[in-house]
């Protein structure tokens, strides 16, 4: 299903985790790949409200928990700078979709990183 909202179309996502050599680009393109399903997931089925919301950013932040074993097989981690990059795109994608008060921590509250 292609993004019809156009913010998140137009987004690199992880773009600082592509840009450092440290981050394998396979492991990133998981990561991403997380983030557009989220979307998707939000389009399809738009949430009512923030409780809501976060019940569809815990599953994306679920399957990023299962994506460190992925960085460290690689010899990367999920560390500061990536913490941070992903975080910063989980409140885009709730900004983009009309929660622009949503609370990053609450967004990625089930995080293991």
């Amino acid at each position: 299903m292609p993004i019809m909202n156009q913010q998140v179309a137009g987004r690199a996502f992880l773009r600082q985790l592509y840009a450092d050599a440290y981050f394998p680009d396979h492991v990133v393109d998981q990561g991403r790949a997380i983030l557009l399903r989220l979307c998707e997931r939000i389009e399809a089925e738009p949430p009512s409200d923030l409780a809501a919301l976060y019940v569809l950013t815990r599953t994306a932040t679920e399957e990023f928990n299962l994506l460190e074993a992925e960085f460290e097989a690689a010899g990367s981690e999920i560390e500061t700078v990536a913490r941070e990059e992903i975080a910063e795109d989980f409140w885009f994608v709730a900004s983009a979709y009309g929660f622009p008060d949503a609370d990053v921590e609450a967004l990625i509250a089930t995080r293991e990183w």
